[in-house]
């Protein structure tokens, strides 16, 4: 079966569009009335129960992913009878999964008092909040998330993705009704467990109704099996280096510096994510047109692409971050009513943006290293960078003096980032797929982006760190002035790259 490539692309646009720009939003929604109507330890109880579970869905081992990936050929020869094999070694799975998460999860619990500094809100029971919390995340397990592939393979990620918007927009509803009413904790939580409940059970629907013909019956092979077992050893250590770098840094906050420091730490947070989404946009938006000329153009022509990209992402990304060291103290003041316990101080805004920098600059490498199927070469890239940065989180948690332990645990990302991950991906980048002389260009390139980052930001900053002005006028002056003199910046550095890089990557992306 061939799908409507174009079509199916088309409609996946659209909805991701929707669901990034809700992304956005909802989320900040439903912080700032956490932020408004709530002390910020249930803030921080959000971001510690969310990383405990993050490390225990590692049980899950990136199954999803592979087995994703295996089912294309079967819909590509129209094999329903493997494909339904697939579905049920999927099922079968996800029930384990979902009894190793709970049962770990349960194991957890004597140790939850020695994973929180401090004192929590005397109404609530740290245990039961947490069992809540334990089951909303394995809850989907044992709910048919599984049928949730059966989409995805067909590449209809939209369909997914209206029901993550209508789940989002009701469940985000009924928070504001829970919080301004009753501003009572535990609902907001069981209404979570429901709404997760909700969302499975409509994938469920949803895949029933467009392929009722597809159901989890019949076995895999031996080398089926042994084979999507190997990608997952694989996506594992990429999966386990994830979430030590960032599940791992909200644990030794909470552990160390208290819920507080974890609401503070998840602020500073959002807007990282919030901003990295939309810079998503553009990388992402290349790696169908990359992956198809890395079969058919020399690799001359590939390098020369690479530059190109790079030149654009680094367009957008000096953007940002120029925004960000501007307005994202500015903001979180405003934001949190300048609290100094959730905004903390300028050195973590710079933090922040540095942090931001430094993972931006490894997108171009990423992008086509993964389009070029360089996953097995860096499998213990993520897992030694994820020790690395754990081994710093704790040192400079120890060291450094009570107000900058923060900035110690953003810290230790970054060098993590800057010294192991950069690196190791840009030598299998350019051991792989292109050449030692064209490694030294490129990393001509990054000191440059380093030098102008570092010039165009302070520059941007300088423009805008003595307007007059407070609250969300005083920000919108600011802003104002920010986006006027980074833009003119930039203009008058790459106003022929602009020209050249939207024309030659719009026709790259266009190729299927």
């Amino acid at each position: 079966m061939k799908l409507d490539f174009v079509k199916n692309t088309k409609r996946n646009i659209a909805a991701s569009l929707t669901n990034s720009l809700l992304g956005l939003l909802l989320p900040f929604f439903n912080r700032t009335l956490f932020l408004w109507l709530m002390a910020p330890q249930y803030l921080g109880l959000n971001g510690l129960f969310g990383s405990i579970l993050g490390v225990l869905s590692l049980a899950e081992l990136g199954f999803g992913t592979a087995i994703g990936y295996s089912m294309y050929k079967p819909i590509a020869d129209d094999d329903n009878e493997l494909l339904c094999a697939y579905l049920n070694f999927y099922r079968t799975v996800y029930r384990w999964v979902g009894s190793v998460i709970f049962l770990g999860g349960l194991a957890l619990i004597p140790f939850l008092p020695k994973l929180v500094h401090g004192d929590i809100p005397p109404e609530l029971d740290l245990r039961i909040l947490y069992l809540l919390h334990l089951t909303n995340t394995a809850v989907s397990y044992f709910l048919f998330a599984y049928r949730g592939s059966i989409l995805g393979a067909y590449h209809r990620y939209d369909l997914l993705t209206k029901i993550r918007i209508f789940i989002s927009l009701a469940q985000s509803l009924t928070v504001f009704v829970i919080l301004f009413a009753t501003r009572n904790y535990y609902h907001y939580v069981i209404a979570t467990v429901a709404f997760t409940m909700a969302s499975n059970l409509l994938i469920l629907w949803q895949a029933k109704k467009l392929y009722p013909h597809l159901v989890p019956k019949g076995k895999l092979t031996d080398d089926q099996r042994r084979r999507v077992i190997a990608n997952v050893k694989d996506l594992f250590l990429h999966k386990v280096g994830g979430t030590i770098s960032y599940s791992f840094d909200n644990i030794v906050v909470s552990a160390f510096l208290g819920l507080t420091a974890v609401a503070a730490y998840g602020n500073y947070f959002y807007v990282f994510t919030a901003v990295c989404g939309l810079t998503s946009a553009f990388y992402g938006s290349m790696h169908a047109g990359i992956g198809n000329r890395l079969n058919l153009d020399s690799q001359e022509k590939n390098f020369q692409l690479f530059l190109k990209a790079h030149r654009l992402i680094v367009i957008v990304v000096l953007w940002c971050a120029a925004m960000m060291l501007s307005l994202f103290q500015p903001f979180l003041q405003v934001w949190t009513n300048s609290r100094p316990e959730l905004a903390r101080h300028f050195l973590t805004a710079v933090m922040m943006t540095l942090f931001f920098l430094v993972q931006q600059s490894r997108q171009a490498v990423l992008t086509f290293k993964e389009a070029g199927g360089l996953w097995h070469q860096d499998r213990w890239k993520p897992l030694v960078a994820g020790v690395a940065n754990l081994t710093l989180n704790l040192l400079f948690i120890v060291w450094l003096p009570a107000p900058y332990k923060l900035d110690g645990v953003i810290l230790s990302t970054i060098l993590a980032h800057l010294f192991i991950e950069l690196p190791w991906e840009a030598y299998i980048l350019f051991h792989y797929l292109f050449t030692p002389r064209q490694a030294r260009q490129y990393w001509k390139e990054q000191c440059r982006f380093a030098v102008l980052a570092c010039l165009l930001c302070t520059l941007t900053w300088a423009a805008t760190c003595q307007l007059p002005g407070k609250g969300f006028l005083g920000l919108g002056v600011r802003a104002a002035a920010a986006v006027c003199t980074i833009t003119l910046l930039l203009l008058a550095i790459f106003r022929k790259d602009v020209r050249t890089l939207f024309n030659t990557l719009r026709h790259s992306s266009s190729i299927h």
